[in-house]
C-alpha cells in the first residue's frame, strides 16, 4: 500500500492526474504499477488501478489476475472496480473510500448511481442498432472450437 500512495505522490507532483495510485501483488511481489495519468494522457480511462492492471497483465502475460491482489490509494470507481472483475482478481485493499473522494471533489458517486438504474433511465442514450448483423458476429464466435472463453 506504501508503494501506492508512493505512486499517487508522484502522479499528483507531476500533474499527471488525481491523487490515485495502485498496485497489484502476486505471491507477495508487486507486477503491476501505476498512477492516475488521465490528464497527462488525455485518457479518461487512465486510472491508476486499470494503468496498473494493464502493467500486470503485460509483465506476466495473461489477461487474468486470479492469484493477485490489488492495492490502490482510492477505493475504486465503477470502471475500475469492474476492470478488477474482469481480470478476476483475488482482493481489493483501498485506502480512502468514494465518500473521501467526493469530499476532494472525485464523485464516483453518480455513476454508481447511473449504473444501478435501467438503460432507458440513463443520462447518456442507449440506443440498440443492427441486432442482426451484430448476432451473426456473435454466432460466429460460439462456433469456433478454439475460442477462449474469458
Amino acid at each position: 500500500m506504501r508503494r501506492a500512495i508512493a505512486l499517487s505522490t508522484q502522479g499528483i507532483e507531476a500533474g499527471d492526474g488525481g491523487p490515485f495510485g495502485a498496485v497489484v501483488v502476486k505471491d507477495g511481489i508487486i507486477v503491476g504499477e501505476g498512477w492516475n495519468r488521465v490528464i497527462a494522457t488525455n485518457d479518461p480511462t487512465a486510472h491508476g488501478e486499470i494503468v496498473a492492471i494493464r502493467d500486470a497483465c503485460s509483465r506476466l502475460n495473461t489477461f487474468e489476475l486470479a492469484d493477485c491482489d490489488i492495492y490502490t490509494t482510492g477505493e475504486p470507481c465503477p470502471m475500475c472496480l469492474t476492470a478488477i472483475y474482469w481480470a478476476r482478481m483475488r482482493r481489493i485493499f483501498f485506502g480512502f473510500t468514494i465518500e473521501d473522494a467526493e469530499r476532494i471533489g472525485f464523485d464516483d458517486n453518480c455513476f454508481y448511481r447511473e449504473i444501478n438504474k435501467s438503460r432507458q433511465d440513463r443520462s447518456i442514450q442507449s440506443i440498440q442498432l443492427l441486432k442482426d448483423e451484430s448476432m451473426q458476429v456473435a454466432r460466429r464466435y460460439m462456433q469456433m472450437p478454439d475460442r477462449t472463453l474469458y
